[in-house]
C-alpha cells in the first residue's frame, strides 16, 4: 500500500472526467490539497454541495494548506505556485508518489523522497 499524492489533473480525472480511474488507485492511501478541490470547482463552475465530491473526500486525506506548506512553496522548485503547493503538500503527507500528467513535473522524476509519475509503478 503506497501513498499518493494525487495532483489536480487526476483529481480532475477521478472526480469528473475519467471516473474509472479511481478503480485502479484503490489498495493505496490517496491524498490531496485542498487547493484542487477549489480548482476543480473553479474549473467546472460546480455549485456546493456537490455529493459526488463530497463523496469522494471521505476516500481521501487532505493535507492542510499551512503556512508553512505556502512558504515552502513560494520559495520553489518550480516558477508554477500551484505546482508548488502540490509538491510540498505530498512532501508533507510523506507520499510515495506523486501523480501527474503535467511534463514539467515529470521530467523532475523525484521531489525529495517522493518519486513523481503518471502511474504507480
Amino acid at each position: 500500500m503506497a501513498r499518493v499524492f494525487l495532483d489536480t489533473n487526476l483529481y480532475f480525472d477521478i472526480t469528473k472526467r475519467a471516473k474509472e480511474k479511481l478503480e485502479s488507485l484503490r489498495g493505496n492511501l490517496l491524498f490531496i490539497s485542498p487547493l484542487s478541490t477549489h480548482i476543480l470547482f473553479y474549473t467546472y463552475k460546480s455549485k456546493v454541495p456537490d455529493p459526488e465530491v463530497n463523496e469522494l473526500q471521505e476516500q481521501l486525506g487532505i493535507v492542510p494548506l499551512t503556512k508553512h506548506v505556502l512558504d515552502k512553496a513560494l520559495e520553489g522548485p518550480t516558477d508554477d505556485l500551484e505546482d508548488n503547493i502540490q509538491l510540498h503538500s505530498a512532501a508533507e503527507a510523506e507520499c510515495d508518489i506523486f501523480l501527474t500528467e503535467d511534463q514539467g513535473l515529470l521530467d523532475m522524476k523525484f521531489f525529495g523522497k517522493t518519486k513523481i509519475s503518471q502511474e504507480l509503478n
